[in-house]
């Protein structure tokens, strides 16, 4: 079943490179069968796309897809060199899964040195004051000035990544620093998330958390919890820390009680669920993709390893008959029923780039054992 929707997934892609040329999809609009397209990498989304051309080379060999993917690191290159749009935690998902990817495909030293250089441009966003990495907004911003958000868990490998290349402690402190405070205060007490949380930028304090993209402060948004899962499984990878990777299990095992016979959850867990209710398939394929991250650490006879094992199951199995486009002659995304910003009504049942992406790392995990772009597949973790 997995390689039949690889397969299906391929064929798509394939056909979205000459329908997207130098252009970067992000979400469709209205159930629409298409992409909204960029034509620059001047959002946070763009990763994505370059990231499944990388996973389709990969995965078949295919040239069309590596030199499709290719073609795209010269919009990156050009984002960094002019610092546009680069005060943003994002940086992460946009070079991990374009330049650092080509580093870990190819060898190819620009792209391992342009990386490099993106990981220096996030270091920016460290405030020593309250130890994080703020998440949006300029230094000092009055609403985002202290601001953290969930969602840069999967930013920081490329700053484990930085320090694993240039030995350059500020890259380890600020990831392993920013994952703490992470843990200490995004995380709930019954194991839900907040998706952001506020510190003061002058003293460093808490103080409160949060939501932007929930239905409320005190719910969980799906997606966040999914952030949440697969960034903590991360930094287990990488910082070798117990405490990160119970975080994850119990991350999930949340998440795992909520998912629905479908596989896509509700994109709020604490919203009425009714026929109406908007999904967000794009927070199950994240979460797929983390909880197969952690059972990779975890011994089979670690009760959450079953429960996550099987979890995975119902949630692919559910996005592939359920959620997918596969027999959709002329669809462009891979799963439907995402959404990105559902109080404000923005792709409330719509592609979302990031959720194909997840979809077909999750499925080539599966299929082959083929990891993402988060970390190198032959280098140790970092041990304090």
């Amino acid at each position: 079943m997995w390689k039949q929707a690889i397969e299906e997934a391929l064929r798509v892609t394939k056909a979205n490179i000459g329908r997207f040329g130098d252009q970067f999809p992000d979400v469709s609009l209205n159930s629409s069968s298409k992409y909204v397209l960029m034509r620059n990498s001047k959002g946070w989304t763009q990763g994505f796309w370059t990231g499944m051309l990388w996973l389709s080379y990969e995965y078949s060999q295919d040239p069309v897809f590596r030199d499709a993917a290719a073609r795209t690191i010269g919009s990156y290159r050009e984002r960094l060199e002019k610092e546009e749009h680069t005060d943003t935690h994002d940086l992460g998902f946009l070079f991990s899964l374009s330049s650092k990817a080509q580093w870990m495909i190819e060898q190819d030293e620009d792209a391992k040195q342009l990386t490099i250089g993106a990981a220096r441009m996030l270091l920016k966003r460290w405030r020593e004051q309250m130890n994080v990495l703020q998440a949006w907004g300029p230094k000092d911003d009055p609403v985002n000035g202290g601001r953290i958000i969930i969602d840069c868990l999967m930013n920081l490998p490329l700053l484990h990544w930085a320090y694993k290349h240039t030995g350059d402690p500020d890259f380890h402190e600020a990831a392993a620093r920013h994952t703490e405070k992470s843990r200490r205060f995004l995380v709930r007490g019954d194991d839900s998330t907040y998706h952001t949380f506020w510190f003061d930028p002058l003293t460093g304090d808490s103080v409160r958390g949060g939501t932007h993209q929930g239905d409320q402060d005190g719910s969980t948004w799906t997606r966040g919890q999914a952030w949440g899962i697969y960034g903590f499984a991360l930094a287990y990878h990488y910082l070798r820390k117990q405490e990160y990777l119970e975080t994850a299990k119990r991350l999930a095992v949340y998440f795992a009680d909520r998912v629905p016979e479908d596989g896509a959850v509700y994109w709020d867990f604490e919203v009425p669920q009714g026929r109406d209710t908007k999904r967000d398939s794009s927070a199950s394929a994240i979460a797929a993709a983390g909880m197969l991250e952690i059972c990779s650490f975890l011994p089979k006879d670690d009760p959450a390893h079953d429960k996550l094992a099987q979890a995975v199951n119902l949630i692919m199995h559910g996005l592939v008959r359920h959620n997918s486009t596969i027999g959709e002659e002329h669809a462009e995304g891979l799963i439907k029923h995402g959404s990105y910003v559902v109080k404000q009504g923005v792709a409330t049942d719509d592609y979302t780039i990031w959720g194909d992406y997840f979809y077909l790392e999750a499925l080539m995990r599966l299929e082959r054992g083929l990891t993402g772009y988060w970390y190198e597949r032959s280098l140790s973790p970092v041990v304090e």
